[in-house]
């Protein structure tokens, strides 16, 4: 739209169509049109004077703010490039015909005019383009990212602007001098997901236009933020396949049949191609073998060194890499019409439409040498000889030329299989989920309950109970717990993105998103649970085994219920938020870091109606001991909220929080330290639901950290001297409310004091009494002000106290004999402390509750 006059508007139309194996710009249909009376007619000017003749394809418009009647015009042509007219689109000249302007012109193609300045224009590709003399010289504008979308300029302050990559998106206040990162949003798109065996385990995939990465699950840190992930090779699509026994050992694909291994150790990268040819920009048809844009590779469940790969055949090597062995013939169709270069006018070679290969791979965990493998082309082969003998079992329902994108072997019966395929890129948006149970002999559709737009990615099988399966398809996740006879939508909190790839690994369900990055659900036991039919009433479902896992001192950290973190020593950068939960949790996130999953061990629980009584969750350790008891009844950390139907709360593997003085000068420590709740050793702990007269149980096992030296005594005694601190600072923290509330008491009737030889003699009592008392909850909890503090305040036993809990529970390690020591040093300080308090209690308090009496006034209380 014309800015100086909204009825004069510029509109391109572009032919194009992209296949699976072509993307053809350009035509008879692509063309420039404008419109001066708000778009009710329309006028082509494709071929106004200074324009191209030939064919042409995309075409970038923008019209500037700044002189009316000036447009731009970016043309995918033979002889494009960008154009400018001067007369509202009668006559044009071309400016700038360079490559870095006409790069890879279906994909870019893009052109701004600045709002300000008619003379300065923006061009972007792969890189960011600005020209200050109308289009006739660039310079670059250097960006966090490569491959430039979008940009938006501040009409009333140019200097501001938005631009879109394919990293995210970046913000500029200074013209395109500095930009904001763009890490501080989970935009990655992810093609697929694999996970390590590592405790915990770490999830790795390539990500489009990013390199390939390697994420923790989790961080003692509270928060996952980049310092703990890595990249792990040059990959930006395709598949990554970890070692088992190693982990530092990590191969990743590249289109075009790059290969990778990466070693942690060394961080060093060698590239391991079954043929390293360099193929770009001819045809597919020409290569000695092809591979696609998301070729497989594999590690076999059976032997950790034998690594699989495929183009259009399949490929083995036993020694890393450095040699390939020819597993099969080309198991596709070998179209050759559907292995030639696209166009009309650009020749786009960047492997993305390399047709005829192998897409799905994958070994029985059952059944050594049970092959699978899936063509784009929509072909489906088996061997069950190592890939001596390769069988046809292409399902009868799959069309021509589908896409088989994944084909997961069953872990609990060999012959049995699921093949994930799609279609939408023929226009064909339908889902195709097969079944087979006799090695592919036969094969049954399972896509009821997806819908007919919803086109699946990927299928796979739980590890743990048979029948439920989960599905991953351009808008979310769908489960079955038939085996694929009927699917149920399981997107929760999930984002709307399309699911490239799913991972089952220790009880949770990991997803690969193409543009929101890694997601993980947390614990699948009351799925696995359901899968044979969900409960009437309520119900208390076994949970998962649960490790153990400790907390960086001075972490950021998604704590609770309950305050359970010491001494923030590491400070708080200011890109980490804090905002507190409805059940008392309080998280904090870092603004470009992945969320920790929640503490400890998830509790589920099935209410069969709405609540109208209490609802509890206690927790029991092996004497019967109540170590923790959340309801519906209690408040703050230890508030339960209940419903009809499936819940699930954390418990963070803590004891009780203690409370802390209600004043925030009261137990302040120099470094703000709160209360640390014990951590519960391992061991086997009873979980006790109860709801309306009814009682069931459960229990769960707290599992030492694999990582820990530490043995069961040393958290045993680790644990039995943090419980005795926590009893003698709730017994502090009662001496110093004692004391206040004495002192408060007192203070009212100095207040009150006025005249007269009894009103003076009970001024000096008060005096007294309040003096002793101050001295001693000086020496527990040093006097503080309101407002800002003085330096140089020395710590009370009280703060010392909750540091010595900090230092205890600081690691999986048995306590220091000097912790021992302190302990018993601060009780023996403490009770000189408390001796004044019971001396006041015992004699001061009598006597001038004596003194008031004889005045005829009430009496002190102690309680």
């Amino acid at each position: 739209m014309d800015p100086n006059n909204p009825r004069v508007l510029y509109a391109s139309m572009w032919e194009a169509r992209r296949s699976f194996w072509a993307m053809n710009s350009g035509g008879p249909g692509s063309g420039l049109y404008r419109s001066t009376d708000g778009g009710d007619t329309w006028d082509e000017i494709t071929r106004r004077p200074g324009l191209p003749e030939g064919v042409v394809g995309r075409i970038g418009v923008a019209v500037s703010p700044a002189r009316t009647g000036r447009v731009w015009a970016l043309v995918e042509a033979e002889d494009g490039g960008l154009f400018r007219s001067d007369d509202g689109g009668e006559s044009w000249q071309r400016l700038n015909d360079s490559e870095d302007v006409r790069s890879r012109p279906w994909y870019y193609t893009h052109v701004f005019a600045d709002p300000v300045s008619p003379d300065t224009v923006y061009v972007l590709a792969p890189k960011t383009l600005r020209s200050t003399d109308g289009g006739k010289t660039f310079e670059q504008i250097n960006m966090p990212h490569s491959d430039q979308h979008d940009l938006w300029i501040d009409p009333s302050d140019p200097r501001r602007m938005i631009e879109g990559n394919d990293g995210g998106a970046c913000v500029s206040y200074d013209g395109g001098g500095t930009w904001s990162s763009i890490y501080n949003q989970p935009t990655s798109q992810l093609y697929s997901v694999v996970a390590d065996n590592q405790t915990p385990y770490r999830v790795y995939g390539a990500q489009q236009d990013n390199s390939a990465v390697s994420v923790p699950s989790r961080s003692v840190k509270g928060v996952i933020p980049w310092e703990d992930c890595y990249t792990i090779g040059l990959s930006e699509s395709g598949k990554v396949a970890v070692k088992p026994t190693d982990a530092n050992v990590v191969y990743s694909s590249y289109p075009g049949g790059t290969l990778m291994r990466y070693d942690h150790r060394s961080g060093q990268v060698r590239v391991i191609m079954v043929w390293p040819e360099y193929y770009q920009n001819s045809p597919p048809k020409e290569y000695r073998y092809r591979f696609g844009w998301e070729f497989p590779i594999t590690i076999s469940p059976h032997d950790p060194d034998t690594l699989y790969a495929t183009g259009n055949v399949a490929f083995k090597s036993t020694d890393e890499g450095t040699t390939w062995e020819a597993i099969s013939p080309d198991l596709t169709w070998n179209d050759p019409s559907r292995q030639e270069l696209s166009g009309p006018i650009t020749s786009e070679g960047p492997w993305a439409e390399i047709y005829c290969t192998i897409y799905a791979f994958a070994e029985s965990p059952l059944e050594p040498g049970l092959l699978w493998a899936g063509t784009d082309d929509g072909l489906v082969h088996v061997s069950r000889d190592g890939g001596g003998t390769w069988s046809d079992v292409t399902p009868d329902g799959l069309p021509e030329w589908t896409m088989v994108s994944a084909i997961e072997p069953s872990i609990h019966d060999a012959g049995t299989a699921y093949v994930a395929a799609t279609r939408y890129k023929l226009d064909d948006n339908r889902p195709f989920l097969f079944r087979t149970t006799d090695y592919g002999a036969t094969w049954t559709p399972i896509v009821d309950g997806i819908p007919d737009d919803d086109f699946t990615r990927v299928v796979r099988e739980d590890d743990e109970q048979p029948g439920l399966l989960y599905a991953g398809t351009e808008t979310g996740v769908y489960a079955s717990t038939d085996a694929g006879g009927s699917w149920s939508r399981m997107q929760l909190n999930l984002p709307i993105a399309p699911i490239y790839d799913l991972e089952v690994k220790d009880g949770d369900l990991v997803a690969a998103t193409h543009g929101r990055s890694f997601w993980v659900l947390d614990d699948l036991t009351p799925l696995r649970q359901s899968a044979s039919g969900t409960p009437a009433g309520s119900h208390l479902f076994e949970p998962r085994s649960t490790i153990r896992f400790m907390k960086q001192l001075g972490s950021i950290v998604e704590s609770g219920p309950g305050k359970h973190y010491t001494s923030d020593i590491l400070g708080a950068p200011a890109s980490w938020i804090e905002s507190a939960g409805k059940d008392g949790r309080t998280t904090r996130k870092g603004l470009d870091s992945g969320v920790n999953p929640p503490e400890g061990a998830a509790i589920d629980f099935h209410l069969g109606g709405a609540p109208e009584d209490e609802v509890a969750v206690e927790v029991l350790d092996a004497d019967g001991a109540v170590v923790r008891r959340l309801s519906t009844c209690s408040e703050g950390a230890d508030k339960l909220t209940a419903r009809a139907g499936l819940n699930r709360v954390h418990w963070d593997l803590r004891h009780k929080a203690s409370e802390d003085l209600p004043d925030e000068a009261g137990g302040a420590s120099p470094f703000g330290s709160a209360v640390i709740a014990p951590l519960a050793a391992p061991g086997t702990y009873t979980l006790r639901l109860a709801t309306a007269g009814e009682s069931r149980t459960a229990s769960l096992e707290v599992r030492m950290d694999p990582r820990s030296n530490a043995s069961q005594a040393d958290l045993d005694e680790q644990l039995a001297l943090q419980l005795r601190i926590r009893d003698k600072y709730e017994e502090t923290r009662d001496r110093v409310l004692q004391i206040r509330a004495i002192k408060g008491q007192l203070d009212e009737w100095k207040e009150r004091t006025s005249a007269g030889a009894a009103a003076e003699e009970i001024a000096e009592a008060v005096s007294r009494i309040h003096e002793n008392l101050s001295d001693a909850e000086n020496e527990i909890v040093p006097f503080r002000s309101a407002g800002p503090q003085p330096r140089g305040i020395p710590v009370g036993l009280f703060a010392k106290l909750k540091e010595l809990m900090g230092i205890v529970a600081g690691a999986d390690w048995p306590p220091t004999a000097s912790s021992y020591e302190l302990l018993d040093d601060l009780t023996e300080r403490l009770r000189a402390q408390f001796d004044i308090v019971q001396d006041v209690i015992d004699n001061d308090i009598p006597a001038f509750t004596a003194l008031l009496e004889k005045s005829g006034v009430p009496a002190i209380s102690t309680d």
